[in-house]
């Protein structure tokens, strides 16, 4: 079963969003049988690489409100992921342009490490309010991942993986997506937004049960207590 996941590195709802469906995957108990593949898309493409702005400078200035009311609009967000364990810092993040960075994951998909580089990335913005539109960062980020520092310069300095981003976004807007974050399971069926692990779980085992997959046991309880097996027989 495949999911393909449209989010960006600066949409709140995409974090939690994938936190609630990673619970569903597991929950779930296919796992196994689920390949997860994360696509691009661009909130504001005309956000600067770096901005002095502050989140509720940006969301005032969008919704012609004040920065406190702004900053009211976040709390809620805030609860939000607080329920699947993150810890959001809208004090300190700042808006940033996140193409780059889209082009640095599709680099670091190529070098086996898709989920390692949509985490740090998503974990990098919204719990430790780092800067991902500034190169310096992207590297740094790179390189606890595990990835070659200098290949990734490499590819922020030319037009690399330009093309596999825009294709993403394209693919996107022919598929209907108007806002992210957007799973499509299977090219049958789309989950829309940060839905509750529930409906994720029950979206899985619907495309599961169509496509002939069975769950994986979910085991209760102590392993090897009391049984016997060809040769021995575990005794407390």
């Amino acid at each position: 079963m495949k999911i393909e996941v449209w989010s960006d590195y600066v949409c709140p709802f995409c974090y939690i969003g994938k936190r609630r469906l990673e619970e569903a995957i597991q929950s779930s108990g296919l796992a196994e049988n689920i390949e997860v593949q994360f696509k691009a898309y661009e909130l504001d493409p005309n956000s600067p690489a770096i901005s002095e702005k502050s989140t509720y400078e940006m969301l005032a200035e969008k919704y012609q409100t004040t920065p406190e009311a702004a900053k009211q609009m976040t709390t809620s967000v805030k609860q939000q992921a607080q329920t699947v364990g993150l810890e959001y810092d809208f004090d300190r993040i700042k808006p940033a342009n996140t193409f780059d960075a889209h082009r640095l994951a599709k680099w670091a998909e190529a070098q086996g490490k898709p989920a390692e580089v949509s985490e740090r990335l998503l974990k990098a913005y919204f719990i430790e309010a780092q800067e991902i539109g500034r190169h310096e960062v992207l590297l740094n980020l790179i390189e606890e991942i595990g990835l070659d520092r200098a290949l990734a310069a490499e590819v922020l300095t030319s037009n690399a993986f330009e093309a596999e981003v825009k294709r993403d976004i394209e693919e996107g807007m022919s598929l209907g997506v108007q806002g992210v974050p957007f799973f499509v399971i299977n090219r049958k069926y789309a989950v829309s937004g940060a839905q509750p692990a529930e409906a994720f779980e029950e979206a899985l085992r619907k495309v599961a049960e169509e496509e002939g997959i069975s769950p994986k046991l979910q085991t209760l309880g102590q392993t090897n207590v009391g049984i016997c097996k060809d040769d021995s027989c575990e005794i407390e």
